[in-house]
């Protein structure tokens, strides 16, 4: 079992950059693939941003390709979103997911509760 928690939302002007954390219980936390989804209000959830395992393929929705970096740091069993030229469109909740064994970039077995961005104009 693992459990995840989000944090690093917050209230930004659009251009504004923040970091969102996951930290992640479990003892292989490097075994795991990564990942980050969101939803924004009255939408599905989406997928952002991925990554397989330590020093692996990372992989990103068009939509944040250039703008997000996920990163993570096994040693603190923590899994970063970096997002800089923050868009009004990128307000949703985000939430951290976890699987293993790592599948798909979209399949996931364990997800954290959230962490709301909002992006204003």
């Amino acid at each position: 079992q693992v459990q995840l928690v989000e944090s690093g939302g917050g209230l930004v002007q659009a251009g504004a950059s923040l970091r969102l954390s996951c930290a992640a219980s479990g003892r292989t936390f490097s075994n795991y693939a990564m990942g980050w989804f969101r939803q924004a209000p009255g939408k599905e959830r989406e997928f952002v941003a991925a990554s397989r395992w330590s020093g692996g393929t990372t992989y990103y929705a068009d939509s944040v390709k250039g703008r997000f970096t996920i990163s993570r740091d096994n040693a603190k069993n923590t899994v970063y979103l970096q997002m800089i030229s923050l868009k009004p469109e990128d307000t949703a909740v985000y939430y951290c997911a976890a699987a293993y064994p790592p599948r798909s970039f979209y399949e996931y077995d364990y997800w954290g509760q959230g962490t709301l961005v909002t992006v204003s104009s």
